[in-house]
């Protein structure tokens, strides 16, 4: 019980919280379309449990995700993701929309459109999530990390996602923050990858200049990116 007070859990758990609302901003939009044609009385139903239905599948997912990590490089295969995530995240696509995302006027057909859509939408989120509950230090509060962290993270998604957008839009420094945290993340995964760790120093200094490589990378490439689109249009 006392590890759950500690600093490094509650860090864990910022960082989950964290990922999830930036990488789950398209969530929000998902539940609206998709529920966007039942009656007003079945509305809050719909969000209800197409929201409980995809928490379940993604805990599953990230279950699997945390099984699959102790296989030797597969850590380091994810950090790559990692990384590309965060350079995606401070780059994304101005053609990027949800018109393939058809609405049901049926309750349990609009349930089951949030559930699929969420499942096809949650790669990014399961990987990067269960890269940051590993970050806890003891493998049994890793499930029970990730469950807290997505019960606090998923009401934030669905009622406030206006209000966090508007502040990412106000206060640009929020995304890159997020995506350089995933770099971070990228880091220190890639230092404890069973396939890499008798050939890694294995103290904090190590993990910290990991973390702080990776973040520092998104932020590079994400900024390479956006200066060769900004030289593509003046030209």
């Amino acid at each position: 019980m006392e590890e759950f007070l500690t600093a490094t859990f509650w860090v864990a758990v910022a960082q989950i919280i964290m990922i999830d609302i930036l990488l789950g901003g398209d969530n929000a939009v998902v539940i609206a379309l998709a529920c966007r044609q039942l009656p007003d009385h079945q509305r809050t139903k719909g969000i209800m449990w197409g929201t409980a239905g995809a928490i379940i599948l993604r805990v599953i997912l990230i279950f699997f995700a945390l099984t699959l990590l102790a296989i030797p490089f597969l850590k380091f295969v994810g950090a790559l993701l990692l990384i590309w995530i965060g350079v995606k995240l401070l780059t994304p696509d101005e053609d990027d929309d949800h018109s393939n995302i058809e609405g049901s006027d049926k309750l349990w057909g609009a349930v089951k459109t949030v559930i699929i859509a969420d499942l096809v939408m949650s790669v990014d989120n399961v990987i990067a999530i269960a890269g940051a509950a590993q970050t806890s230090g003891n493998p049994d509060h890793q499930m029970p990390l990730v469950i807290f962290g997505l019960l606090v993270s998923i009401p934030i998604i669905v009622w406030g996602s206006q209000l966090v957008l508007k502040l990412m839009d106000r206060f640009p420094a929020i995304i890159v923050a997020g995506g350089m945290l995933l770099g971070w993340i990228a880091g220190t995964m890639i230092q404890t990858d069973p396939g890499l760790i008798d050939y890694i120093p294995q103290d904090k200094v190590w993990g910290y200049g990991l973390g702080v490589a990776g973040a520092l990378m998104v932020l590079a490439f994400g900024k390479l990116i956006m200066a060769r689109r900004t030289a593509q249009q003046a030209s």
